[in-house]
């Protein structure tokens, strides 16, 4: 893993490494892959943190499936949420009767993972789960199960493996963490 990186005033240190990210994918797909044996599951990317971990995880994926993407909008800077969601990009898919998986990159306040549940529910699929590479361990007040994470971590802001940091650093093969400034305390950082 690379040192420390420099991202406008802001110091980011390695947190999980390419290694240890690819190892728990193989993991979250061998159970996808038992979970849906003798299905056909539409994986629906959530553009765009999730491309990097959705391809990764896909050619892990050893059952029939489809995949599509979905596009919402939340962040009004770089590091804070705006708290509104709007849709950028609907699904291309029909989802009634189908099995969906939404592939998330990271679920914090749970409102966007909450947001796509009501819009998918809607369109009846036969059933619903979620994956999300990350969890913030606290954070979320959902009333529904995250099935398939990745790493649980603590509500820290993180990067790379397609997580930005104001449409940057998404290209990153590791994750990193802020490292708060003496001044800062983590319940002033802004996390959405």
């Amino acid at each position: 893993m690379t040192h420390q990186l420099r991202l406008n005033d802001d110091t980011f240190e390695p947190f999980l490494a390419e290694a240890q990210i690819h190892k728990r994918i193989k993991e979250l797909a061998t159970q996808i892959n038992i979970d849906y044996a003798g299905k056909a599951p539409i994986f629906i990317g959530v553009l765009n943190g999730a491309f990097i971990f959705l391809s990764d995880l896909i050619r892990e994926i050893t059952i029939d499936c489809e995949i599509d993407f979905i596009k919402l909008s939340s962040y009004g800077d770089a590091r804070t949420s705006s708290g509104q969601l709007r849709l950028l990009k609907g699904l291309n898919c029909r989802v009634k009767g189908r099995d969906i998986v939404i592939v998330e990159d990271i679920v914090d306040s749970g409102l966007s993972i909450a947001y796509m549940k009501e819009l998918i529910e809607k369109e009846q699929p036969s059933s619903l789960k979620f994956v999300s590479l990350l969890l913030k361990k606290g954070m979320h007040k959902l009333d529904f199960q995250i099935h398939y994470v990745g790493f649980e971590i603590p509500p820290e802001f993180v990067v790379g493996y397609g997580l930005d940091y104001a449409q940057k650093v998404r290209n990153l093969k590791e994750i990193y963490r802020l490292v708060p400034k003496p001044q800062e305390r983590p319940d002033e950082l802004g996390y959405e």
